[in-house]
């Protein structure tokens, strides 16, 4: 594997820096790195189109934070392109790879020393009177809530086209185990290992005392259809793309089994590593001195 591709948050000046460190390192160790057209232009190198880059890489490098991870997941979404995300956002869930690691890492993973996680991806479809709109594709999740001057929205949820409940909430957060450590997990969902297959249901601002985050089996398709008279409702994918909805529109989110995001896990570095080292998790064990 010496041919790799590259993804680039073009907006961040120390990620175009990064960029064109590897590939200057890339040339150094034989290693050549396939542009689509965009980065080609920012990177004054030769590029691809979108179509001859997706059939031509294997796997690319994303450089950025996790939000161009999730561009990048979107991307390939279609492929069987592997993701390794170099991180140069905040926290890096999924963009997990130090910079100063970037080089060691690309040895490694050019000398076949790495594992492959795949990452189960939400399909959301809307239907409005009865007839489906659009389909979307999120890693890490989908969020029905209201825009900022809107009211209270009442939101009936359904389990496999049996209803389950009228939640009374400012939104609803629909995640896979992989967006468990974003969105969901700031509106109290809990962290859910990214190789179980599995949905998380979470409220946003419930009002209502018995409203708690529910985990769904990967076979379950929940159903969410705002019932309140506000037209100020949006549907956000991945937190980058919003859809309006409307009143009785229904919104079904399901995880299909032959959509999925593949992502490099190097040696080492397993999750419960990554929640200790993001969360501060076992800094400290009782009677331990780390002095």
């Amino acid at each position: 594997m010496n041919d790799l591709g590259m993804i680039v948050n073009l907006h961040k000046p120390e990620a175009v820096e990064m960029a064109r460190r590897l590939l200057r390192w890339g040339q150094a160790n034989g290693c050549s790195f396939l542009l689509p057209h965009l980065e080609a232009s920012a990177l004054t190198a030769a590029g691809l189109s979108d179509e001859e880059w997706l059939n031509t890489v294997k796997l690319a490098v994303v450089i950025g934070g996790d939000g161009t991870f999730l561009r990048a997941a979107r991307y390939v979404l279609d492929s069987d392109i592997v993701l390794h995300g170099i991180n140069l956002g905040h926290l890096g869930f999924l963009a997990s790879s130090k910079p100063e690691e970037a080089e060691c890492d690309l040895k490694s993973i050019l000398e076949d020393r790495f594992d492959v996680l795949n990452r189960r991806v939400l399909r959301c479809v809307l239907y409005r009177d009865g007839v489906p709109r659009y389909t979307i594709y999120a890693l890490n999740d989908v969020v029905l809530s209201k825009n900022a001057i809107a009211r209270l929205l009442h939101i009936e949820v359904q389990f496999n086209g049996r209803f389950f409940g009228i939640l009374p909430a400012d939104g609803v957060i629909i995640s896979s185990p992989t967006g468990s450590t974003a969105y969901a997990l700031s509106a109290g969902g809990p962290i859910i290992p990214p190789h179980l297959d599995s949905m998380l249901l979470a409220p946003l601002c419930a009002h209502t005392l018995y409203s708690r985050p529910l985990i769904a089996a990967a076979t379950d398709r929940i159903s969410l259809i705002p019932r309140s008279s506000s037209r100020d409702i949006t549907l956000t994918q991945d937190g980058q793309l919003a859809y309006e909805v409307f009143t009785d529109d229904r919104i079904d989110v399901d995880l299909p089994p032959d959509k999925l995001i593949r992502t490099v896990v190097l040696p080492g570095r397993n999750f419960l590593d990554l929640l200790q080292e993001k969360l501060g998790w076992g800094q400290s064990r009782p009677g331990v001195n780390r002095e």
